[in-house]
């Protein structure tokens, strides 16, 4: 008999991709696609559907569950998909639904910064700790919570929107408010706090990764932008660390990439807000899965809600032993 196997699909509003894995979070197979998400649903939804039914025909498996990953806001264990910032029109969508119809497979959504938890905390720099946050930090601002060992989804399952705090009295405007957290340490908060503060500086176009080059220039226009942002992220992390007293906050996507220019002043801040005791106990590192967690994060939803309790025993004792 096949080895069983998950379908995992990382859903982002710049690209996405769809996996072939072990119950052991062994990546067999990868296909990447930009998600050109200004076309809407349905042409992205095609696209996802081709993707899994070509990767289902290539390699002969017991396919046992369907885990995606995608940014909220969204009702986890309904699969509805409920207007994502980064994914114009995915309004109510009941993504689970369509795509148990489609596959006949048990479906799993889960949120992106949930996902990123888990997986850090199964495969990664979260292995052996009990309390953990981590932050997305990509074209969006998210975090996923795990407390005593649990994923932490809240009441009514919106715990981890960090990007929606205002950090500030005024700011780029992401997730529906001027001056929240996500305005600041996202790619698309950064690229609009650059526009904001140097208006004709640079072009509509620009990227984070070019503005991190005029950085790395030494560009002063540059640098302003990213103290600002690390002035913002900072506060944010003090804030985390205050209320939530983690051992770790894990840094995925920016936080990775850009150490010296928003991590290593951001941490400044931390040490200059947090509590002392909370500070004393909490350590701020890059995702150890690194720019793979995003696949590692496609499979974790299955583990987590109830299919493969077994495996998330085993890969759990496996990291504390």
């Amino acid at each position: 008999m096949n080895e069983r196997r998950i379908l995992g699909v990382d859903i982002g509003g710049t690209k996405t991709a769809v996996l072939l894995g072990t119950l052991s979070g062994e990546i067999l197979r990868r296909t990447e696609l930009p998600t050109a998400a200004h076309r809407g649903f349905s042409a992205v939804y095609g696209d996802i559907v081709a993707a899994i039914e070509t990767t289902m025909r290539s390699v002969p498996a017991d396919v046992v569950a369907l885990s995606i990953s995608i940014g909220g806001p969204l009702d986890v264990l309904q699969g509805m998909i409920l207007s994502p910032p980064n994914l114009p029109g995915w309004d109510r969508i009941p993504l689970k639904q369509l795509l148990a119809d489609r596959f006949q497979l048990p479906v799993y959504i889960e949120h992106d910064g949930n996902a990123g938890a888990l997986a850090e905390y199964y495969f990664g720099a979260g292995r052996g700790a009990r309390n953990i946050v981590f932050l997305t930090m990509g074209t969006g601002f998210g975090a996923g919570i795990i407390l005593d060992g649990r994923l932490y989804r809240g009441t009514s399952d919106v715990a981890g929107e960090m990007g929606h705090i205002r950090i500030a009295e005024d700011g780029p405007d992401c997730y529906g408010k001027p001056g929240s957290l996500e305005g600041f340490a996202s790619g698309t908060g950064i690229v609009r706090l650059a526009r904001m503060m140097f208006p004709g500086r640079w072009p509509q176009t620009v990227t984070v990764k070019e503005l991190y080059a005029d950085y790395q220039a030494g560009a002063d226009e540059a640098r302003v932008v990213f103290s600002r942002a690390a002035q913002a992220f900072g506060r944010g992390l003090a804030m985390i660390a205050d209320m939530l007293n983690p051992e770790r906050i894990i840094l995925g996507g920016l936080g990775m990439r850009l150490q010296d220019a928003l991590v290593e002043p951001a941490l400044a801040i931390l040490a200059a807000e947090a509590l002392p005791r909370a500070l004393a106990v909490c350590s701020v590192v890059p995702a150890a899965l690194g720019e793979n967690i995003g696949d590692y994060a496609a499979l974790v939803g299955a583990y987590d809600q109830g299919c493969l309790l077994d495996t998330r025993a085993e890969l759990r004792e496996r990291g504390t032993s």
